[in-house]
């Protein structure tokens, strides 16, 4: 893993895609773009984006998402975000569909898009991946179309009208699902415990070995969400049925997990970017939790 790729190593990755008329930075409103998939990569490098990319695919694979992976059996609808690291790795040979890719810059000009973070198809913890069915994939697929159209189009407005377009694939996916999408917090319990686990979240993925964890205990939380630890630790058992502690290490390991499987950092490295001074310490961390070795783990990888 390295640190973000923003949109200028995107396209040294992919000179194929590197805009002629397309400005990284168009008069400072930030940067769109929209591609077909059939020039898409077989496979993308395991990392965290500097951007927001919406992808339309079709063809089957999977994708690799933070701790995770997904299979992709039938046509889907990706959105990642640039908090959490993802990978792709086709299994088809053949691939189509389209991708728009674009910076927070871009929607921060719209006001109904300006906390996108905050979308429910983009939030961390999410759900990332809606599967359409054929009458959505028609519209979808009608919608990518006119998206490339506009993007080859000399309409000084065109940038207000590519965000339109987006607005309507966000909302396509949100409607399939909104009684999920839309929960609201039930109590005071309910929005304390929200906020340390979203809190948690923005603490990964982590991009370089110099740089270690911030928040590692539930009184750093309480200290940075403004509230008593006492209550953080209420809070969090009542809603989830978890202790604060077992979330922060259940989250860890899956970190750790992903810097094992995905870097080739040392032992050492690991243990530090996550917080532990000593590479033993975080040996029997690891251990105890997930049963097995750092390095036994990496070894089966």
């Amino acid at each position: 893993m390295k640190q973000a790729e923003s949109v200028s190593d995107f396209y040294k990755r992919l000179p194929s895609h590197a805009p002629t008329a397309v400005p990284l930075d168009n008069a400072g409103i930030g940067h769109i773009n929209v591609f077909s998939r059939e020039t898409c990569s077989v496979v993308s490098p395991y990392s965290r984006r500097d951007f927001y990319k919406v992808s339309l695919i079709i063809g089957t694979g999977r994708i690799y998402y933070a701790d995770k992976w997904i299979e992709i059996d039938r046509p889907a609808l990706l959105f990642s975000n640039p908090f959490v690291p993802y990978s792709w790795e086709a299994e088809s040979a053949e691939q189509s569909g389209w991708y728009c890719l674009f910076t927070e810059e871009f929607v921060q000009h719209s006001e109904r898009m300006h906390n996108l973070r905050d979308s429910p198809l983009f939030r961390i913890g999410s759900n990332p991946i809606f599967f359409p069915d054929q009458v959505q994939l028609g519209e979808l697929s009608a919608i990518f179309q006119k998206m490339q159209a506009e993007m080859a189009s000399s309409y000084p407005h065109k940038y207000d009208v590519l965000r339109s377009y987006l607005h309507l694939i966000i909302h396509e996916a949100m409607r399939s699902n909104p009684a999920e999408h839309f929960a609201a917090y039930s109590n005071a319990s309910s929005r304390v415990s929200a906020l340390f686990l979203e809190l948690l979240e923005r603490q990964f993925p982590i991009d370089s070995p110099q740089v270690n964890l911030k928040l590692k205990t539930p009184t750093d939380y309480a200290g940075a969400l403004s509230v008593h630890v006492n209550h953080l630790n209420r809070s969090v058992k009542e809603i989830t049925g978890k202790t604060t502690s077992a979330h922060i290490a259940a989250r860890i390991v899956s970190e750790a997990k992903a810097l094992l499987q995905h870097t080739d950092w040392n032992i050492s490295d690991i243990a530090y970017s996550l917080g532990f001074e000593y590479a033993s310490y975080f040996t029997l961390f690891f251990k105890k939790h997930s049963g097995i070795s750092p390095t036994q783990l990496r070894g089966v990888v």
